[in-house]
């Protein structure tokens, strides 16, 4: 993670800026010192429009285009916290690449990363972003999310930033054994969800009332 980048703003950007969100972060409950290192790390910023790139260091979802959203920090960095609750993790599929900040931070506390997202200029941007921060161990792959990536299952956890109806059957299949999957569920009113995998049953957790937009079948070029 290159450093030099957090220069490329002025104020927002600054040392002061970022341990405030970090303490926010601590105050909200989040104890992984590899969760919030990752996050002191990222910088935010440069996943959003230069209009947005202000706020960057708020802890509130903000948009990306396409009716989608980068989430809150806290959100981000309570889903990477549960996802490493089992321990250390080598492949982990991510189920909506977005603006390419939740990648970032996976990236930095598993060995790889295999992200799948139905939008493609969002993940071209993403591509582009993470590149350029010099995240190297990110897998991508331009499909609709509720299939997965069967090609590299099953994965060590699973983590979907979009909230399905239910929890896809595909997803399931694809979780090793003892393996966890973070995702959003529901419609009109939404769960964070942990589901570990223990053999052939699914032991699911509601963790705590979210607002993610919803987990779309299909797959966007343009």
């Amino acid at each position: 993670m290159r450093e030099d980048l957090w220069k490329t703003g002025i104020g927002m950007t600054s040392q002061r800026t970022r341990e405030r969100l970090l303490e926010r972060l601590f105050e909200e409950g989040i104890r992984n010192l590899h969760v919030l290192e990752a996050i002191r790390r990222t910088p935010r910023h440069l996943f959003l429009d230069e209009a947005l790139a202000h706020r960057a260091y708020e802890d509130t979802a903000l948009p990306i285009g396409h009716n989608q959203t980068l989430s809150q920090p806290y959100i981000v960095a309570r889903m990477t916290e549960l996802l490493l609750g089992g321990g250390p993790l080598d492949k982990v599929l991510e189920v909506g690449t977005g603006s390419g900040y939740q990648t970032a931070i996976l990236a930095q506390v598993v060995e790889r990363v295999f992200t799948v997202e139905r939008i493609m200029p969002l993940q071209e941007r993403a591509k582009a972003v993470l590149k350029e921060i010099d995240v190297r161990n990110v897998v991508y792959r331009h499909a609709d999310g509720n299939w997965g990536w069967p090609q590299y299952g099953p994965y060590d956890a699973i983590l979907v930033t979009a909230a399905p109806a239910e929890v896809p059957t595909e997803l399931l299949g694809q979780l090793a054994e003892g393996g966890r999957m973070v995702i959003p569920v529901g419609e009109h009113e939404q769960f964070l969800t942990l589901v570990t995998r223990e053999g052939d049953q699914f032991i699911r957790r509601q963790v705590e009332p979210v607002r993610f937009v919803p987990l779309l079948a299909g797959a966007i070029s343009f």
